[in-house]
């Protein structure tokens, strides 16, 4: 009987225990599909190359979300009803188009190359991480696809009859062209796209990808189908097929052009599932189809969404929560999914890619990462990565360096080995810096100091800090040095100087430390005390005038302010807040003017200069209840379990860090200065599983507790000690693995 028992029993903790939901279970990849997330539900593996998009952003069906009607910087739209393909590279939450190509779309009936005549409704959408299915109305096929680091693999499941598949190269939301296609089997295509001008930037710098396409079936008939421009001359007159598609069926050889393709056509007697493997590579069709053997041989469908499935569970568990709704659970470890997509494998699996410019073939025995917006994740989302995943930063910062030995300077904006010099600053060396003061050192930081050095001093030819004269003999840039943003730019040469200073003093270069501590402070040279907020500096030095602090919201161009105005960027000096205060004239008028932001509604949540002011409140003795209530409104307000569940573009991640971090009750409120501040988790308990080689193991655990009578005030321990301001160092935080919050 007390075997029974004992069988009876176990039987029901094992019933339980698999009945518990995990990590991966909680993300919902259609949150931030809507209101300019600019996610994509389709799967792709943790920094993965390759992602398998729904398309749905082309043609007029899709209007006014279409991607030639407007800026658009998304392959897939939640609320667009017509799909014309899946592509097989893209970016996730940027605001630049860019990739979206190797479209492939399954079809029946007769052959038709013409998108917008070919695209069809959907209907029975799901996705998880590593997984999207579909099924597309009009021909009843229904589609399933998953992916690996560097290949897509779709199932497209044909009703019997006359089916295709087509691999579309003219259609892509990059505003590139040319292409290249050849059929070399029944059962294989490959090619070449061309893509890049990245926020229509440098389009000198276009670069191709390359592919190789699959077939688990081989067709009955292949071909590939080629659109010319239209000739209006003289010749016009003898072409038959002038600005018509051409259909080579049968053909062998390389087609190149724009409008290209190639289809796989099959006439099945019974229903019929063909499945399809798309590897791809930026060094070489050679390089996609090893990728393609060496990540999918052998393995069919199943085996591959299981693997992708376990990987992305893993990943996701670094971070385990309690407590909180079930809807917290999916906004949080969405977020978290959302930081592990960008930046993303550049190399192929036997290490090669393409050097920065000339695309030279390097190679690589760690990971090489691109898609580097740094401007926009030096914020918030590498100091997540130091502190959950540092052998993924670690490597970053080495990607970094690379950047820096293959090009002569630091990456600003790097994607797939092109500098798209997007946004302003100079923001790679707070990354560095930050990283290092965090301890994670195992790279080079005297090239690392070296290469920020540079872009600190040089004053000819400098890429990452244009106007660096004006900074350096003025302290700031003035209303003739730029057209645009010439305090928000001051502001972060500022920051950036601040970074060098800090490592300046880990270092022991106590010269450069003065040097630029003195530099990092140059922005209260700009404000204004008849307004109490910064204000842009002519040439002579006089104010800008008229002035207007609050124009500049909602990308309105002007002077002072890249996408933002004063009441955005004022309080964007984290690194110099009792400076501030003191212009401000004390704490008290530094409170009231911080929550002028939020009460005039110049507070912009989409808007990265933003971010850290809720937290800003911590600095100020009694007012840390306003942070808490704030964080908790934001969350609440902008974070849903819904495809307009972010506040805007996620920007690779940094929106989604923003709530992870706010969610678990910490936040890195000061870039390179390895610090935490504080709010009220969201969750009762969070434990994150501390790197073995970085942290020595074990966990670090943030607990939230009830506590009547706190006067709104929260109060924090760290370990067992009670601290007495709303900041721990990295490194007391690691020491004593423990925080509870009680409020």
């Amino acid at each position: 009987m007390k075997n029974r028992s004992f069988s009876i029993v176990f039987v029901l903790l094992v019933t339980l225990l698999m009945g518990q939901k995990k990590p991966v279970d909680y993300v919902n990849p259609f949150i931030g599909t809507s209101n300019f997330g600019t996610t994509n539900p389709g799967p792709i593996a943790v920094r993965g190359m390759a992602n398998v998009s729904p398309f749905n952003v082309a043609g007029p069906q899709n209007l006014p979300m279409e991607k030639d009607s407007r800026w658009f910087s998304t392959p897939y739209v939640n609320e667009n009803p017509y799909l014309t393909g899946f592509s097989h590279v893209n970016l996730s939450g940027v605001g630049c188009p860019e990739l979206g190509v190797i479209i492939t779309m399954p079809t029946t009936g007769a052959l038709v190359t013409d998108h917008e005549q070919y695209g069809s409704t959907y209907s029975n959408e799901a996705a998880k991480p590593g997984y999207y299915t579909n099924t597309l109305d009009k021909y009843g096929v229904k589609v399933e696809a998953t992916a690996t680091t560097r290949t897509g693999v779709s199932k497209y499941h044909f009703p019997a009859g006359e089916a295709n598949v087509l691999l579309n190269l003219g259609l892509g939301l990059t505003n590139e062209e040319g292409a290249q296609v050849k059929v070399v089997s029944p059962t294989e295509i490959e090619g070449m796209r061309m893509v890049g001008s990245f926020c229509y930037y440098k389009s000198e710098e276009s670069y191709p990808i390359y592919f190789v396409a699959q077939f688990s079936e081989p067709a009955q008939e292949y071909g590939v189908w080629k659109k010319p421009r239209k000739y209006n001359g003289l010749e016009s007159q003898w072409m038959v097929t002038n600005g018509e598609t051409r259909i080579k069926k049968g053909f062998r050889q390389t087609v190149v052009g724009d409008s290209i393709g190639a289809y796989m056509r099959y006439n099945f007697k019974q229903p019929k599932t063909v499945s399809v493997k798309v590897g791809v590579s930026y060094v070489s069709i050679e390089n996609a189809r090893e990728n393609l053997k060496v990540e999918t041989q052998n393995k069919d469908f199943e085996t591959l969404l299981a693997e992708a499935q376990d990987k992305w569970n893993k990943q996701l568990s670094t971070i385990e929560v309690e407590g909180g709704t079930e809807a917290d659970k999916t906004i949080f470890y969405t977020a978290l999914y959302h930081t592990q997509i960008h930046p993303s494998t550049l190399n192929d699996a036997n290490g090669e890619y393409p050097k920065m410019q000339t695309r030279e073939t390097l190679k690589t025995n760690d990971t090489r990462y691109t898609a580097f917006s740094l401007w926009d994740t030096y914020r918030n989302y590498h100091q997540l990565m130091s502190l959950v995943y540092p052998k993924q930063q670690s490597d970053m910062v080495k990607s970094m360096l690379q950047v820096y030995d293959e090009s002569g300077w630091l990456p600003k904006w790097e994607l797939n080995a092109t500098e798209t010099t997007t946004m302003v600053g100079d923001p790679a060396g707070i990354v560095l810096a930050d990283t290092y003061l965090k301890g994670i050192q195992d790279f080079d930081v005297e090239l690392a100091y070296e290469a920020m050095l540079k872009s600190a001093d040089q004053l000819e030819g400098n890429p990452l800090r244009p106007g660096l004269k004006d900074y350096i003999e003025k302290g700031y840039l003035t209303t003739k040095t730029t057209k645009s943003g010439s305090v928000s730019t001051t502001q972060e040469y500022n920051i950036s100087d601040f970074a060098i200073a800090q490592l300046a003093k880990a270092l022991g270069k106590k010269e450069d430390y003065k040097r630029f501590s003195k530099r990092s402070i140059s922005y209260r040279k700009l404000f204004d005390k008849e307004f109490n907020l910064l204000r842009p500096k002519n040439d002579d030095g006089s104010w800008l005038t008229p002035y207007n602090p609050e124009t500049g919201a909602n990308f309105v161009k002007n002077l002072g302010f890249i996408e933002g105005n004063a009441w955005q960027y004022s309080f964007m000096v984290a690194h110099d807040v009792k400076g501030l205060m003191n212009l401000m004239g004390g704490s008290k008028s530094f409170t009231n003017k911080l929550q002028q932001v939020f009460d005039k509604n110049q507070f912009d949540m989409a808007n990265e200069p933003d971010i850290a002011y809720p937290y800003l409140f911590n600095y100020v003795k009694g007012e840390t209840h306003r942070t808490d209530q704030l964080v908790s409104e934001l969350l609440k307000t902008y974070f849903k379990n819904e495809p307009a569940g972010l506040p805007g573009n996620d920007d690779t991640g940094t929106m989604s860090a923003w709530a992870v971090f706010s969610m678990m009750g910490i936040y890195p409120v000061s870039p390179a200065n390895p610090i935490y501040t504080f709010t009220v988790p969201v969750f009762d308990k969070v434990t994150i599983q501390l790197d073995d080689s970085y942290y020595g193991g074990g966990t670090l655990v943030i607990k939230k507790e009830d506590s009547a009578g706190l006067n709104n005030e929260r109060e924090v321990f760290i370990g067992k000690k009670k601290i007495t301001k709303p900041f721990v160092s990295h490194q007391e935080l690691l020491a004593k693995k423990e925080i509870t919050i009680k409020y």
